[in-house]
């Protein structure tokens, strides 16, 4: 997908872009902010006369994601969530969200304790080596 599909969607209002391929024409998509994820970055051209489909299961590094599922992502990928699922995983997203700012206050304060991670470790072999 290059700059001159990338117009065209902005024009039609396309909100972002998750491709199971390569871009080209990259500065084009940095100049827009629209969230854009690939797999790579190439030279070359697309297809003209296909393959592809619309409106079908497709399977995207393992992940499969339905016609109506919620797309989100940021620097650290991508996932589907089916629309029926939205507000349940909605509210666990936020659940654990406040879990791990209280984790990060604990850690910063320095009141976090993990010596059980020690014990895991040595209970199944491991050399723990202490500086």
């Amino acid at each position: 997908m290059g700059e001159l599909m990338l117009a065209y969607a902005v024009k039609k209002g396309v909100a972002g872009f998750v491709l199971n391929g390569a871009l080209r024409d990259l500065d084009g998509f940095r100049d827009t902010n629209l969230p854009t994820f690939a797999v790579g970055v190439t030279h070359r051209g697309p297809y003209k006369n296909g393959p592809g489909e619309i409106n079908t299961p497709i399977n995207l590094g393992g992940m499969v994601i339905e016609p109506g599922d919620l797309i989100l992502g940021d620097a650290d990928g991508v996932l589907a969530v089916p629309y029926a699922d939205a507000e349940t995983v909605l509210k666990a997203a936020q659940a654990k969200q406040v879990s791990e700012e209280k984790l990060m206050a604990a850690i910063h304060a320095g009141e976090n304790d993990r010596t059980w991670v020690d014990k895991a470790l040595e209970t199944t072999g491991c050399s723990l080596l202490r500086g």
